[in-house]
């Protein structure tokens, strides 16, 4: 029960409101990719932000990256590589949004043209995923993302548990859109932070409303 109600309030985190909005990190000179010494210039959410104050905020904690609310009551940002969490982090909440967004298409009763053939027409996602395993859809996904794991994801992730790289957690030089250019980048970093949390709760919820309904969020 300690547990289940530790992980609660950590969930909460995502909803706290930031002392101070991330400043845009300056673009280095030498490299159109920002480091993390100019990065953390901005201070993303200021010292002494502590989502709940019963459990002061940890010195490891300075308000460096992203979300950072100051809630880690059993100090585990004291001794792992809080790098490698904010990339393992960013990489779930990134995951965790295109999750949700399937999700909730299908249930609308949205679909590719061709997908009702193989797919069916049940909004349970736990039916779609066996006939996508029995059809071989689940494993042409499978071949792929673990394609771009390899080929991006390990060499992330290995940088970040190099502590001397200076490469910004979940930084991968992608922006079509020009979405974080100038004064945006600090801004859109929290804003995909707090979004991804969302996420992350809304389809396990809807994971456990599934398995105990038989039925999808949309009935």
């Amino acid at each position: 029960r300690s547990v289940a109600a530790c992980a609660c309030l950590a969930s909460a985190a995502a909803f706290a409101p930031s002392a101070v909005l991330p400043r845009a990190a300056p673009r280095a000179a030498a490299s159109n990719a920002p480091t993390m010494q100019l990065w953390n210039e901005g201070k993303i959410q200021g010292k002494g932000v502590s989502v709940i104050p019963l459990f002061p905020r940890p010195a490891s904690l300075d308000g460096t990256f992203p979300g950072d609310q100051g809630f880690d009551p059993f100090g585990f940002s004291s001794w792992v590589n809080m790098k490698f969490v904010a990339e393992a982090e960013i990489k779930h909440c990134r995951l965790a949004m295109l999750a949700f967004a399937g999700i909730m298409v299908e249930s609308a009763g949205i679909s590719f043209p061709g997908a009702t053939s193989v797919l069916g027409s049940s909004k349970n996602i736990f039916e779609i995923h066996d006939k996508a395993v029995a059809s071989g859809a689940m494993g042409q996904i499978l071949l792929w993302v673990s394609f771009f794991e390899v080929v991006a994801g390990v060499p992330a992730m290995n940088e970040m548990l190099n502590g001397e790289s200076s490469r910004i957690p979940g930084y991968y030089a992608f922006d079509p859109l020009g979405q974080g250019k100038g004064d945006k980048m600090g801004r859109m970093q929290l804003s995909e932070i707090q979004n991804g949390r969302l996420a992350m709760l809304a389809v396990s919820g809807i994971v456990h409303h599934t398995l105990i309904t038989g039925k999808g969020p949309l009935g």
